[in-house]
This record gives C-alpha cells, sequence and structure tokens, in this order.
C-alpha cells in the first residue's frame, strides 16, 4: 500500500447519480470500481459539494435564466447549474453504495454562498484555498490519484490545481464520468495533460 499517494475520491453524491438535480450520465458506475479501487490506498479522502440555498451558481438566483447558461463574475465565467447538492438536503449525501470505511477526510466545498468550489484546492476565485495541500502536506503526501465526478469539471479542476500545489497528479478514467457539454471533456483532458497530469485505466 503506497503511503505518499492519497486517493481524492471527488463528488460522489447523489445529485451527480441517477435520478438526482445534476446527474452526470452513467454516475451510479463509478461507485462499486471506487471501493475496489481505495482498498489500494492508505490515505482516501472525500469531497462533497455542499451548497447554501440560492448559491450564486444556481440558475435559480438569478432572474431570467436557464440552468447551463454561463454569466460573467467578478472572479470570471460561471456555469449557471440546477439547484443542487443543497447542505443537508438527501441529495448533497455521499452515494449510499460508496463503502470506504477508513476514508480519513470528508472535504466539503463551495459553502461560499458568492463563489463557486469545483477544485478541492481553491474555489473558483482561484485565490481561496480549502486547506487540503496542508492537510495532504501534514500527512506526507506528495502525489494524489483522482476519481469521482465529474471529470471535466471538478475532477479536472482538482487534477490541475494539485499540480499548482506541486503534487504528482493521476485521473483514474475507467473510475470517472463526465457531463461532456459542448466539448467539455476534451478540453478538460487537453488542460490536464497540458498541466502534467496523467490518465490511467487503474492502479
Amino acid at each position: 500500500m503506497n503511503r505518499t499517494t492519497c486517493l481524492l475520491v471527488i463528488d460522489v453524491q447523489r445529485d451527480f447519480c441517477a435520478g438526482g438535480a445534476l446527474a452526470v450520465p452513467d454516475g451510479d458506475a463509478v461507485v462499486p470500481v471506487i471501493n475496489a479501487l481505495a482498498r489500494h490506498y492508505s490515505t482516501v479522502v472525500l469531497t462533497q459539494d455542499w451548497h447554501p440555498p440560492h448559491h450564486i451558481s444556481f440558475a435559480s438566483t438569478h432572474d431570467g435564466r436557464a440552468p447551463f447558461e454561463t454569466i460573467a463574475l467578478d472572479y470570471g465565467e460561471q456555469v449557471l447549474w440546477p439547484d443542487h447538492c443543497v447542505m443537508g438536503s438527501a441529495g448533497a449525501a455521499l452515494h449510499p453504495g460508496l463503502d470506504i470505511p477508513h476514508a480519513n477526510l470528508i472535504l466539503r466545498k463551495g459553502l461560499n454562498i458568492g463563489i463557486d468550489s469545483y477544485s478541492a484546492f481553491l474555489e473558483a476565485d482561484r485565490t481561496t484555498p480549502t486547506g487540503l495541500d496542508g492537510y495532504l502536506a501534514a500527512r506526507g503526501i506528495t502525489a494524489v490519484d483522482l476519481c469521482g465526478l465529474a471529470t471535466d469539471f471538478c475532477v479536472a479542476w482538482s487534477a490541475q490545481d494539485a499540480r499548482r500545489f506541486g503534487l504528482a497528479a493521476r485521473v483514474i478514467a475507467p473510475a470517472c464520468r463526465a457531463i461532456d457539454s459542448g466539448g467539455s471533456l476534451a478540453a478538460a483532458w487537453q488542460a490536464m495533460s497540458a498541466a502534467g497530469v496523467a490518465q490511467i485505466g487503474a492502479v
């Protein structure tokens, strides 16, 4: 078991799986794959999208706007999403099939009502840290393997930020699923590759 690599499990939550408010196609399929993967890691971190009601990223917060439109905010372009992963709601809960009892940390992100947060490391303003980098450094972690939902948003942003904080990063493709809207998946893989993120099929 590699003690210097963390498995980072991104947003495997009810709202991103079948029947959820922002379901990722075939999202449920990652659950058994991730459960099996996790046995190979002594450090496992799970993330949860955890938004207050009326979050700035929700289309319903902006009069006349529809989900998947984009708007300009102080920190850049923002995709507007259906209301999802509202803190304390059933949809924000981790997928009931996720079975990683030895997970070390659950990191909640997106709590700031005025800033979205795709990445496990930095909020979307690209300056506000979540503290994950410090947690991993304190545990002697030098690399992260990423999986979860969705490849082209939260997984990709987290992988690129892992590199920004000096960590080696690999995305385990069979343990991820994508939204893939308007070429977003291809663009995400290109950006990750440019940042030095590796794509792997297994560990």
